[in-house]
């Protein structure tokens, strides 16, 4: 008896390569069109005989549909992140006509299901239900068993060639780099089980997969392929006459992200080795484009695929660090002291203050009945604006903070992105918080006093901020001004290039600092990393001025408190073509030993000098060079020059707090 052989596998191998050449072909938007190319030519199927009356009369065609394979998301270069593979069931085929009785079917079965825990060397069972159900309702398509088989376990069916025992090959989903950037990916589940009933028209095959997260949830109808037909006859007397397959599946459409792989993998990585729990983002401030977004701990969307079992689930959902949460763009904290930036600008261009204007910075100072302290327990004396920021001085900041007052401080926030979604194609981003008299009227009954501008002006109380949102503040600053919009997927295009949805470089507004002043924050988080008295030495890039802010902040009950530790800015500062933002999830056991000087700028340290490493070299290079043609000096010239003594700089030193 023939063996009944569905789901042409030639078929689906070359669908699938069609669909995987996309990557290759990239076009930006307003390219050139890709001619669409001639689709692949069906497998071969075996002929249909001439139709008698008696056929017309009793056979039966079933008309099945193939769901098409989903389209791939990629990074900026076309590297895949998500594919669409060709993976093999196992199948129980029962021979036709169905005429078995109850008694033959379940002994047919239990044969078969020996033979696979052979092939397999799984623990396969069946129910009598699950058998007899399938044979009368369904008993003209195999029967699923086992999915997706692996190298060894195909090696052995081919070499046991099981009669009975079919392969049933079905697209699947795959995650080819694992967990990199899962969070952003997502992942696309099964819709739904096999079916059980009896046989209708135009059913799938097998259960097409849903985008349930990230980006596949996101941009799930343009991933979808489009669903092919395969009709199924059958003669007179119930014996298969002919498969054919009418309408090849059709691929789904390509999400081209603005990701840079090798990036997100550098920035797990590092996130991996220096934190519990933390987050990476690294943006173009050029054009707002985002090139890393990493959360730590994260997830492998390949678990899902094709469905998680509830064990696996219960493990992530138990998980007391949460990996399903997206820390990057789904999490706020309060940002600290780095939250001084927006707040410096937002005094100096409202004039409120000038660049050279000086104000004491004590140990501490009275609020209203409170006692507000400086990290530092000494006095530093007067300090205009650049030295307050590099120094990091609370109390320099308390003062003006209340001369500049909440609205003007908030205004300023909002004019960088703060307190509100970033608008990226991703589910539930958080919007943080910007408060003002509103605000503090509903959460605490009073409009905004002095201490609460305080609070407000060094990141504290009930200031709140994503590290996305972070990100695209220092983004802002490092261009000078403009608020691009901030882009994570660049184009949606078919498998044949043509360009089906761009999303085009955009300015959301511009600040209009006047040049002065951005000169002079650009100096001030230039010093905060390469002075002796900033806070962020350990974010110095041999031969790469860095700019940035250290910030760290306290939140949650006070019994179980943690300590948020960031550290946000640009590089180079003179051309910035990297803003980031870094941040450290203390425990509640650990918080006072955690500052952004200490454990958010190392990450951001180790990721630049790995990015700038061509810029060290040529540094180091230059060195010798030097050193060289020093010792090459003729000797009686050396003797001739007077002899300086040199003082070198100090090591930066590294404070107690920011």
């Amino acid at each position: 008896m023939k063996r009944l052989l569905l789901f042409p596998l030639a078929l689906l191998a070359l669908v699938h390569a069609r669909a995987q050449e996309a990557v290759s072909r990239l076009q930006p938007p307003g390219a050139p069109q890709v001619a669409t190319t001639t689709p692949p030519a069906p497998a071969p199927t075996a002929a249909v005989p001439a139709p008698s009356w008696e056929t017309q009369k009793h056979a039966r065609t079933y008309v099945m549909a193939i769901p098409g394979p989903r389209g791939q998301i990629t990074d900026r270069n076309g590297n895949p992140l998500a594919q669409t593979r060709v993976s093999n069931n196992l199948g129980l085929s029962f021979p036709t006509p169905l005429t078995m009785t109850d008694p033959e079917v379940l002994a047919f079965a239990q044969q078969q299901v020996l033979a696979a825990r052979a092939v397999t060397g799984r623990p396969i069972s069946l129910t009598q239900e699950q058998v007899l159900k399938h044979y009368k309702n369904r008993g003209v398509v195999p029967l699923l068993i086992a999915q997706d088989l692996k190298s060894p376990e195909l090696e052995n069916y081919h070499r046991m060639k099981p009669q009975h025992l079919t392969l049933l090959p079905v697209y699947q989903r795959y995650y080819p780099n694992d967990r990199l950037a899962g969070h952003i990916i997502g992942y696309a589940g099964r819709a739904g089980h096999m079916p059980v009933g009896p046989m209708q028209n135009n059913e799938l095959l097998w259960p097409d997969a849903v985008g349930r997260e990230g980006l596949e949830q996101s941009f799930d109808d343009q991933l979808q392929g489009k669903n092919g037909q395969y009709n199924i006859s059958f003669d007179a007397e119930g014996k298969k006459a002919s498969e054919q397959l009418t309408i090849p599946p059709q691929p789904g459409y390509n999400v081209v992200t603005t990701l840079d792989q090798d990036l997100q993998r550098l920035c797990e990585s590092v996130l991996e080795r220096g934190v519990k729990r933390g987050a990476l983002v690294i943006i173009d401030p050029n054009n707002g484009d985002i090139l890393a977004m990493a959360s730590w701990p994260t997830f492998n969307p390949n678990a899902f695929i094709p469905t998680i079992s509830p064990e696996a689930f219960k493990a992530l959902n138990d998980d007391p660090n949460i990996p399903l949460i997206p820390r990057a763009y789904r999490s706020a904290y309060p940002p600290g002291s780095v939250f001084k930036v927006p707040v410096g600008l937002a005094a100096l261009q409202e004039h409120v203050i000038d660049i050279d204007d000086e104000f004491n910075c004590p140990p501490a100072m009275e609020i209203g009945r409170i006692t507000f302290h400086n990290w530092k327990h000494s006095d530093s004396g007067s300090l205009n604006f650049c030295e307050a920021l590099t120094q990091s001085c609370d109390t320099w900041f308390y003062q003006v903070g209340m001369k500049t007052g909440a609205k003007r401080m908030g205004d300023w926030a909002v004019k960088m992105g703060f307190g509100a979604r970033t608008g990226i194609p991703l589910a539930a981003e958080s919007g943080g918080r910007i408060p003002d008299d509103e605000y503090m009227k509903k959460a605490h009954g009073h409009k905004m006093f002095d201490g609460d501008l305080a609070n407000f002006s060094i990141g504290q109380g009930d200031v709140e901020v994503t590290p996305l949102q972070m990100a695209q503040g220092m983004a802002t600053v490092a261009n000078g001004g403009t608020l691009y919009q901030t882009r994570l997927v660049k184009q949606v295009q078919s498998i044949d290039g043509q360009i089906v949805n761009a999303y085009p470089v955009r300015a959301r507004g511009e600040l209009g600092i006047e040049p002065k002043i951005m000169k002079e924050m650009r100096k001030a988080m230039s010093q905060v990393v390469s002075s002796r008295s900033g806070t962020a030495g350990k974010a110095s890039v041999p031969n790469v001025q860095v700019a940035g802010k250290t910030g760290t902040a306290q939140w949650g009950p006070k019994a179980h408190e943690r300590t948020a530790a960031w550290f946000a800015g640009f590089a180079p500062a003179d051309k910035p073509r990297y803003a980031f933002a870094a941040l450290y999830e203390s425990d509640a056991s650990n918080s006072d030993d955690v500052h952004g000087g200490t454990v958010a700028a190392p990450l951001i340290g180790k990721v630049l000098r790995e990015v700038f490493k061509n810029e060290a070299k040529e540094d180091k290079t230059a060195k010798k060079k030097k050193k060289k043609d020093a010792e090459e000096e003729p000797i009686e010239i050396r003797r001739a020059q007077p002899v300086e003594h040199v003082e070198h700089d100090e090591p930066v030193q590294e404070p107690a707090r920011d």
